[in-house]
């Protein structure tokens, strides 16, 4: 199980999650979890632009996380788009990852810092 820390004060961002090695669990279709509850994954890129070698997880697995508050970067129509910057901070204001959850989309967040610096307990 990891749980994923803000890189900048170690606050707790997720709650305890599994590793995903089956991708056929991987949803595709708009308005759907693109990643299942209490699993993550690191990115190869080939679906998500940008987001290669970040780590990919579900927005309900996220705690001590509220929405960045210049809205600009909360863009969307019936959700966030995220194609304006990061959209999520930590409880303390850091930057921490970009939830994309229109509904033209698969719903998923992308943390965004390389899950090779990511402290992960």
């Amino acid at each position: 199980m990891t749980t994923f820390l803000c890189p900048y004060c170690n606050l707790a961002i997720s709650n305890a999650l599994l590793e995903l090695t089956n991708t056929e669990r991987l949803a595709y279709t708009d308005g759907d979890d693109h990643v299942p509850p209490g699993h993550f994954i690191v990115s190869d890129g080939e679906y998500l632009t940008g987001s290669e070698g970040k780590i990919l997880l579900n927005r309900k697995d996220l705690k001590n996380v509220r929405n960045h508050s210049d809205r600009r970067r909360l863009n969307g129509c019936c959700g966030l788009d995220g194609l304006d910057g990061p959209n999520l901070v930590c409880s303390y204001g850091h930057e921490i990852g970009t939830e994309r959850s229109d509904c033209w989309m698969p719903h998923v967040v992308f943390l965004e810092v390389d899950s090779d610096v990511l402290k992960k307990p």
